[in-house]
């Protein structure tokens, strides 16, 4: 009795790799992943910001140049003030520092000029924050308009 193999008497032969036209899109998707996981990880370490708390709702009659209230004043001329007394860029910070050393409330309003570059306020702003201003608020046309302030 003679055993019979399964498919033993047919012959394979081997056939040389061909090269395919198609591009493996396999490694591309990981290699995308991979990207995306480090742009993702990064982006908090890029960000850069001014901590600021704005209002929930302004009203005409909230004006903060009241008597408690400190307020820098830049104009559209290079001119800087405190509570409309005339101040220098250098002693900006110093004025300041007098100022709230024996007060509480550590808030600075700030108006200036819509024609100043961005870096002039920023300036500003930096003087304030050397000087221990804990919050800054910003004065813009619209509130100046609805409360009756001349720029």
């Amino acid at each position: 009795m003679s055993h019979r193999h399964l498919g033993a008497d047919a012959v394979v032969h081997a056939e040389s790799p061909r090269a395919h036209a198609e591009m493996n899109l396999t490694p591309l998707i990981d290699i995308l992943l991979v990207l995306l996981v480090i742009f993702l990880a990064a982006l908090p370490l890029t960000q850069k910001a001014i901590d600021s708390q704005l209002p929930a709702q302004t009203h005409a009659g909230d004006s903060p140049e009241g008597s408690e209230q400190i307020v820098v004043e830049y104009t559209a001329d290079r001119r800087l003030s405190i509570n409309h007394e005339d101040v220098t860029m250098n002693g900006l910070e110093a004025r300041l520092r007098s100022l709230y050393a024996v007060r509480r409330d550590k808030t600075l309003y700030v108006s200036g000029a819509a024609s100043l570059h961005y870096q002039s306020i920023v300036d500003v702003l930096d003087a304030a924050k050397g000087a221990g201003v804990e919050r800054v608020g910003i004065i813009t046309a619209g509130m100046r308009r609805e409360s009756g302030i001349r720029d």
